[in-house]
């Protein structure tokens, strides 16, 4: 892939711009653009299809993550960066950002020969038509739903609507249908677990073929089965739970950030994101991208297909 969505970019730039963002902040945010310039720098010059490249293009996602997460956020001297991360999206945009890069990094060449897309896209829905017997519409009013993902692996779709088979006075709509799925979230509580139930839902009941990944750095919810649901499956990227509310509420002053830094950076480096992890992601991919023709005589011989 020649080019490459820029979420993070962008959120950098926008709490550049934000009139909110305290003065003494902005020498922060343009060090992290710096920053970020040369991590995708770094990481559009890992090559291979190896887990050794995987490996360091994880590397270099962690030392960003760190850098930002620590020096840029937490350190402030403002409550600012630190009470609107949600807001912000900051850390939760890096990801979004990297998922792309790394999934083409190991499967650059299934997605170049399918002519698919990787990355943060905007994807069917559904579809509806805003007509009636006495409100005729050109083509039946076809009109479509479409949802924001954080990363999709999608194609372009055109769709083109009439009541006449020549397909005169016809309406056309382009869109994109998500044929992959995952939602990234930087915390996942039950709350947000329920609502990703029923994005599942809506996903596959647009694309029946379609998978819905759900992956979150930090636990913060009791694991359930994901076997009721529609989710294919959730991915701890960090395989670790979130900070107790307890101590991260000391964090809420720039005076309780220091006095608990020392902890907070053991807590990030000892739980980085995980290659295991994100490779597993990259297999359920892969898995799906490798079309096997069901062959009769080893259907019989195994019994079952």
């Amino acid at each position: 892939m020649s080019s490459f969505p820029t979420p993070h970019l962008e959120k950098l730039q926008a709490t550049l711009s934000n009139d909110k963002l305290p003065a003494s902040d902005k020498p922060r945010i343009q060090r992290a653009l710096e920053r970020y310039h040369d991590w995708i720098a770094k990481i559009d010059a890992v090559q291979g299809q190896t887990h050794h490249a995987l490996e360091a293009a994880v590397g270099l996602l962690n030392e960003y993550r760190l850098f930002l997460d620590l020096e840029v956020i937490f350190d402030s001297d403002n409550d600012f960066l630190h009470r609107q991360k949600g807001q912000l999206k900051l850390d939760n945009s890096v990801i979004e950002e990297f998922l792309p890069r790394v999934v083409a990094l190991s499967l650059g060449d299934q997605i170049r020969e399918q002519a698919l897309e990787v990355g943060p896209t905007t994807c069917f829905s559904a579809v509806y038509f805003a007509s009636g017997l006495a409100a005729e519409q050109q083509g039946a009013g076809i009109e479509i739903r479409t949802k924001n993902q954080d990363f999709a692996i999608s194609k372009p779709l055109y769709l083109r609507a009439s009541h006449d088979s020549g397909f005169s006075n016809a309406a056309e709509r382009e869109t994109r249908v998500a044929y992959v799925v995952a939602e990234c979230k930087t915390n996942l509580d039950k709350t947000m677990f329920q609502e990703a139930c029923a994005t599942a839902h809506d996903v596959k009941s647009a694309v029946v073929a379609s998978r819905y990944y759900l992956l979150c750095e930090w636990l913060d919810m009791t694991p359930v089965s994901t076997a009721p649901t529609e989710i294919d499956e959730v991915i701890i990227l960090r395989k670790a739970k979130r900070i107790s509310s307890n101590v991260r509420k000391d964090y809420a002053s720039a005076a309780g950030r220091r006095e608990r830094r020392e902890d907070y950076e053991r807590h990030l480096t000892l739980y980085p994101f995980s290659p295991e992890m994100l490779e597993r992601f990259i297999r359920h991919i892969a898995s799906l991208m490798t079309h096997e023709a069901v062959v009769e005589e080893d259907v019989l011989a195994k019994g079952y297909f």
